[in-house]
């Protein structure tokens, strides 16, 4: 396999429809999926590390799983800002929008400048790529300094509010890995959790609850 088009057939090939079935349960957009897990696209993608060009290809196709593998196996360093804007644009399901985020927004060089603008937007899956890439920053950079995630907590108190499920999750998402980071950002993130609770929005309150039970557990506060 050395095309887009041949690994977009091995996709359709190995893809089930009881998984595929599966996957729509689970809230995930299945218009144009084949029903492979994404453990077989991360295997598919092990030879294509770093293949830009190719990578463009798969997200051209409009193939779900080829989506998926397109950030796992696109160059950060060759991958442009219009690129990103682009295919953030067209995301149209959470995992696909949580894969772009991770795999690939995350390890480019603009990718904190990245947050602010995608939270910002109204477009639900464009939001949630931003609280997604905010979650993973907390967890892959260690050398950021606490302040870059005091600054974002801003972001994750206006948007709290959001009722849509998955941006709900993912600033959820965000507040708990940024609580988690050390016991200064504890605090903050804890704060900011009781604040959620006390507003008239049911989807703060649910935000708020959920991260004050885990970043006040034992186990989290142990490992701090």
């Amino acid at each position: 396999m050395e095309t887009a088009e041949d690994i977009i057939a091995e996709i359709a090939r190995r893809g089930r429809p009881e998984d595929r079935a599966g996957m729509a349960k689970f809230g995930i957009n299945v218009d144009h999926a084949h029903g492979v897990s994404v453990k077989q696209i991360r295997e598919l993608a092990k030879p294509f590390k770093r293949r830009h060009d190719l990578a463009c290809a798969l997200w051209a196709s409009g193939v779900h799983e080829a989506r998926i593998m397109a950030s796992i196996i696109d160059d950060p360093t060759q991958v442009t800002r219009d690129q990103l804007e682009m295919r953030v644009a067209e995301l149209d399901s959470w995992d696909t929008t949580d894969g772009f985020a991770g795999d690939l927004v995350a390890n480019t060089p603009f990718a904190w400048e990245m947050i602010g603008p995608w939270a910002h937007d109204e477009r639900e899956f464009v939001r949630r790529a931003g609280f997604a890439l905010l979650a993973r920053l907390a967890v892959r950079d260690k050398t950021a300094a606490d302040d870059k995630f005091t600054d974002k907590l801003v972001l994750i108190r206006a948007y709290a509010t959001d009722e849509r499920n998955f941006v709900k999750k993912a600033v959820n998402w965000a507040l708990r890995q940024i609580g988690k980071r050390d016991r200064a950002l504890n605090a903050q993130a804890v704060a900011l959790a009781y604040e959620l609770i006390a507003m008239d929005s049911k989807a703060a309150r649910w935000t708020g609850r959920d991260a004050l039970r885990e970043l006040t557990s034992e186990k989290v506060q142990s490992r701090l």
